[in-house]
């Protein structure tokens, strides 16, 4: 620890915001970096603590602690090596992890927690303008090869371990460029593509072949690819969106939120015209998590006349109540960047149905409440007399997650068996039903988080490469701890 007091000198401070009016008007991220001596004085904050709960936070098991203190030393080059150890892409957590490491920081109890999410992007970042991020090459190939169905977070971390490994990977893809959710789900002000390609570029210097515009179990058969590889990694992710099935969803102008952000991602990169756009529109967005948040802040770029986001669960309390405490993830209001930009909240709110002729033109909502049940602890939800309101609306972005991986073509062809939730369901060692072949991330595990999925690509990868070679070199993954879907 470099500087025993500097968490009392020192404030916790997070990479400045430019102004609302001003990063609205285009797609750029939207903070300004921090220079090397801004991200060292909040690295001093981190007391180096006897047992890192941040480390265990973190589902990569990031070695918190020795890279803050090397921050804090200006040891840049030791500090990358020490953060790319544990994580694949330093440059995607540290931008759109919602950091339970934090959560999980000793000041957490009683002050605000090291600003460990900004301090692992600047690390990342200036080990990209130094020159110190280079390809890894594996001396010696084995002469085993690897597919890997999906290019998402999980995917490429287990391309990238199963390389180093020396084993022979080819990663498929079905959209038209490698990324899964980081190319086409995430909003480019959140993570600009550049920095998506600039990974992949790497991962391509360093041996691994991408297949894009490839659906495999169509246009390449299940039988084909076991004929050809010696295992199979499926990573393609949790894309089935939870519907909302209810009176008028076939109207005009009701939309999935996944599709809405997909499509401006590739307006980003060859503009045209949208068939989904929220200009001079007033929308609702039914979700309030995270991919509601990016609707709302896409639909703020495109012009959106009204914006309201609205959510059938109650309000969440600003603050930690006496049933949360540390180091558990905070159940706490969230308010993200795009929130700050513009459009309403509102809560304990049920869609009644939709209205319209042909087109969209209302939604009748209804107000409920939760109470709950003193026997059995759960909250079960109760309609408030005579309180239905109707939201004028032209666009209506469905952002209420996902329930499970697409079943049909691949996995089916495959006789892949799923679990009670609809996911793949995987034994101890990551693997289906399916002799060699081996699933990861959403698919899995459901949707989650990127870090998740990093962490179940690198733990599958070990697993691949065990089951391959009878033994691995490949790192384990400290911090991963869940509950396999196994009977």
């Amino acid at each position: 620890m470099g500087n025993i007091s500097g968490f009392k000198n020192q404030k916790r401070k997070t990479e400045q915001r430019k102004p609302v009016e001003k990063r609205v008007q285009d797609w750029k991220e939207i903070y300004v970096p921090w220079t090397k001596k801004e991200t060292a004085i909040q690295a001093s904050r981190c007391m180096d603590c006897g047992v890192p709960f941040c480390n265990n936070g973190c589902p990569l098991g990031n070695l918190i602690p020795e890279f803050n203190d090397l921050v804090y030393n200006q040891d840049w080059k030791s500090a990358y090596e020490r953060l790319s150890a544990t994580n694949n892409f330093p440059e995607f957590t540290g931008r759109i992890c919602p950091a339970p490491c934090e959560a999980s920081c000793t000041l957490s109890i009683n002050n605000d927690p090291v600003s460990i999410e900004v301090i692992e992007k600047n690390i990342i970042e200036k080990a990209w303008e130094s020159g110190f991020v280079k390809p890894e090459i594996p001396l010696i190939r084995t002469n085993k090869k690897v597919a890997i169905i999906g290019s998402g977070p999980a995917g490429l971390a287990a391309a990238q371990q199963l390389n180093r490994a020396g084993h022979n990977v080819t990663v498929y893809e079905r959209s038209e460029n490698p990324g899964g959710l980081l190319r086409y789900g995430i909003p480019e002000f959140k993570l600009e593509k550049n920095i998506v390609q600039r990974r992949i570029d790497l991962l391509i210097q360093e041996g691994i072949e991408f297949k894009c515009s490839v659906n495999v179990g169509i246009d390449i058969l299940a039988k084909e690819l076991s004929n050809e590889f010696d295992a199979i990694c499926l990573a393609g992710g949790s894309t089935v969106p939870r519907d909302l099935p209810i009176k008028g969803r076939e109207l005009d102008g009701i939309h999935f939120a996944m599709d809405f952000l997909s499509e401006q991602n590739r307006w980003n990169d060859n503009p045209q015209d949208r068939e989904i756009t929220a200009k001079n529109k007033n929308v609702v967005i039914i979700g309030g998590g995270d991919t509601g948040a990016d609707c709302l802040g896409t639909s703020i770029r495109q012009g959106a006349k009204s914006i309201t986001q609205i959510e059938i669960m109650p309000e969440p309390p600003e603050f930690r109540i006496n049933n949360n405490p540390w180091p558990e993830w905070p159940m706490i209001l969230r308010t993200s960047s795009a929130h700050e930009e513009g459009g309403n909240r509102k809560y304990s709110i049920l869609t009644d149905h939709f209205s319209g002729k042909n087109k969209l033109e209302k939604l009748v909502c209804e107000k409920v409440e939760w109470e709950k049940n003193m026997t059995t602890g759960k909250f079960n939800m109760k309609k408030i007399e005579n309180s239905k309101f109707e939201i004028k609306s032209e666009l209506v972005l469905l952002a209420m997650g996902f329930v499970h991986p697409l079943q049909e073509g691949l996995l089916s062809d495959l006789n892949i068996e799923f679990d009670d939730r609809g996911n793949v369901k995987i034994d101890s060692n990551m693997m289906t039903n399916i002799s060699k072949v081996f699933s990861c991330g959403d698919m899995e595990k459901g949707q989650s988080l990127v870090v998740h999925a990093i962490a179940s690509g690198r733990s599958c990868a070990k697993k691949i490469d065990t089951f391959l070679e009878g033994s691995s070199n490949l790192p384990d993954v400290r911090g991963y701890f869940r509950k396999l879907n196994t009977k």
